[in-house]
């Protein structure tokens, strides 16, 4: 009789590599089961044997051959389905001890009860692996938000629970009904989670979260929040004092440059002070550009107000740039022009567009040669209008691209003092092109020149037919 053999699992501390561990499940394993099995197999066939020889016997000597071997095999089937019995009992109860049993049957009972207890092992690992995960990310101060494939809230941190006010009654509900802000439905809803998006919280208007949704699995999603609230703050305060300050010395900055002209421009004035009071005035003019670009870029960053729109006509706009552009390109004799249809209207704030558009056009005659071409390419299709000004120029190496726009990123500082630039012109493209849901794109080869794009969508344009 085969019984129920206590089932020894590895020592705690044994090292297995995934090659010792493959081969342990491959091999000795499968093996062992495979021994046991065919003992319990060959024991049950060896019991079927004798039982059969047993009423063969009785059946010869009491002369009912048939009724013998019939009450056999129905006493060999009653026996089966009492071991049936027994197994189904034993795994609606799967945390006591296997019963008794003997051949293959014992064998069935030791395999399932080493299943059983494999599997609450690995149970016990998963839920202390699962317990790690949990405590690590309530331990995050970012929020953390499982959410499945149809949108519904899966799980939380706490600090998803104190940014967002989330109760447990709240799982399996989905998240749109927590945050309603459209920005956020729309971004939700789009395929485009690259980059981050900051909103004011639901809970607090004087606090500022940032959003990124991150996909993984099965069309699950993760969703960190961030509080950006003091972050916000330092940005608000720097913009602020950047305008106040600018507006400040507009005014003392104003008074001196005048007086400077008026001695400059004066016959009393001795020759040997002609040459610095000159120099001086031409220092006051540049540092009052450079608090007027101050003032332009502070406007364009703190206004959150809706800027007057209308519908303008780019082709007269752009021809008052070209004239000041010519201007400033004097004795250099630079070949402006501007290619495209002369009937394009766009819907936008015609100050600000002049501004980013005078920026575009000045840069490509200030760091052009003498004599040069600068193109201004007018493109319009079903994605909108790409407005494109093309210079000859030295090029950019492609390492300086994505700075360009940062305020007083300078690639060469000599080279950007004697064109009498202030670092801070394609800043306000930026933020003007922003303001117009544009975007500036920048493409340039050493030696070969630059395109500066400024690209609108299609709900800017204006049709004139």
């Amino acid at each position: 009789m085969i019984r129920n053999r206590p089932l020894n699992p590895a020592p705690k501390h044994a090292v297995q590599t995934p090659q010792s561990m493959s081969k342990q499940n491959s091999t000795p394993a499968a093996s062992s089961s495979f021994a046991h099995t065919s003992r319990g197999f060959s024991a049950e066939l060896q019991r079927l044997l004798s039982f059969s020889i047993g009423f063969i016997l009785l059946g010869f000597i009491s002369g009912h051959m048939g009724w013998t071997l019939l009450a056999g095999s129905v006493s060999y089937i009653v026996w089966m389905l009492w071991q049936m019995r027994r197994l189904d009992l034993w795994l609606q109860t799967p945390h006591r001890q296997p019963p008794d049993a003997s051949g293959m049957w014992g064998e069935i009972f030791d395999n399932i009860h080493r299943l059983q207890k494999k599997q609450r092992r690995e149970k016990r690992k998963l839920k202390h692996v699962i317990n790690r995960v949990q405590e690590t990310t309530s331990a995050l101060r970012d929020g953390v938000i499982l959410i499945d494939q149809h949108g519904n809230i899966d799980w939380w941190n706490r600090a998803a629970e104190h940014l967002l006010g989330f109760q447990p009654s709240d799982q399996g509900h989905t998240l749109i009904n927590f945050l309603r802000h459209p920005q956020f439905v729309d971004y939700f809803e789009g395929d485009d989670y690259q980059a981050m998006l900051e909103l004011p919280s639901p809970r607090l208007q004087n606090k500022r979260l940032q959003y990124q949704l991150t996909r993984f699995g099965r069309g699950e999603r993760l969703l960190i929040v961030r509080d950006t609230t003091q972050i916000h703050k330092l940005e608000s305060m720097r913009r602020d004092f950047v305008a106040n300050v600018s507006h400040e010395l507009r005014t003392p900055l104003t008074v001196i440059q005048g007086y400077l002209e008026t001695l400059a421009d004066s016959d009393k004035l001795p020759e040997n002070w002609q040459k610095p009071f000159n120099q001086m005035l031409s220092q006051c003019r540049r540092m009052a550009q450079l608090l007027e670009d101050l003032i332009t870029l502070a406007k364009l960053e703190t206004d959150c107000t809706d800027s007057p729109q209308c519908n303008i006509l780019l082709k007269p706009l752009l021809d008052a740039i070209v004239v000041d552009a010519r201007a400033l390109s004097g004795e250099q004799a630079h070949n402006i022009f501007i290619n495209g249809a002369d009937d394009i209207v766009i819907t936008g704030n015609e100050s600000e567009l002049y501004s980013a558009f005078s920026n575009l056009i000045f840069n490509a005659v200030k760091y052009s040669p003498a004599k040069s071409t600068v193109q201004i390419d007018l493109i319009t299709d079903e994605r909108g209008l790409d407005l494109q000004v093309k210079d000859t120029g030295p090029g950019l190496d492609a390492k300086h691209i994505p700075r360009l726009t940062e305020r007083f990123y300078r690639i060469d500082t000599h080279r950007n003092s004697n064109a009498g630039g202030t670092g801070l012109g394609l800043s306000i493209v930026k933020h003007a092109l922003l303001r117009h849901d544009a975007e500036l794109k920048i493409t340039s080869t050493l030696g070969r020149g630059s395109c500066f794009s400024a690209r609108f969508p299609a709900s800017r344009l204006v049709s004139t037919t």
